[in-house]
């Protein structure tokens, strides 16, 4: 039996008139959570920081950052098998996010927008939308 393959990634929440910030990078369809995959060495913190800053141009506040939840989901577009593994945060940023460097486009989902979003969006927006968390975050 072989193992799965686990992709871990940190990611920022954020949400606006309660709508969860999104990004799409080039070359793909769905929409995912702003953030990325920890360099060697880096706490989930600074790759936060750092990612957020490349893709959208934030300056996240570290004081402020706030683990909420992980997620587990199948990874879009790799092997059937792999996971990705989500680390989620809230926190504080100076700047308006605008698409930078890999990032296509970013948006604002709300649960009706289940279809263009990745496993993981998917996944949070349903829990967000069960508890009601959506409206008040």
């Amino acid at each position: 039996m072989t193992v799965p393959e686990v992709i871990e990634k940190v990611a920022w929440i954020r949400l606006d008139g309660g709508r969860l910030l999104a990004t799409r990078t080039h070359g793909r369809e769905l929409f995912y959570l702003p953030g990325g995959k920890p360099e060697p060495g880096e706490t989930h913190e600074q790759a936060l920081v750092r990612e957020i800053a490349e893709e959208l141009g934030v300056t996240l506040d570290p004081a402020t950052l706030a683990p909420v939840l992980t997620l587990a989901a199948p990874a879009d577009g790799k092997p059937a098998g792999t996971l990705v593994r989500t680390f989620c945060f809230t926190g504080e940023g100076v700047g308006e996010p605008a698409p930078r460097g890999e990032i296509a486009e970013i948006t604002h989902l709300t649960h009706s927008d289940h279809p263009r979003a990745s496993p993981v969006v998917r996944q949070l927006l349903d829990r967000l939308a069960a508890t009601g968390e959506l409206l008040r975050w």
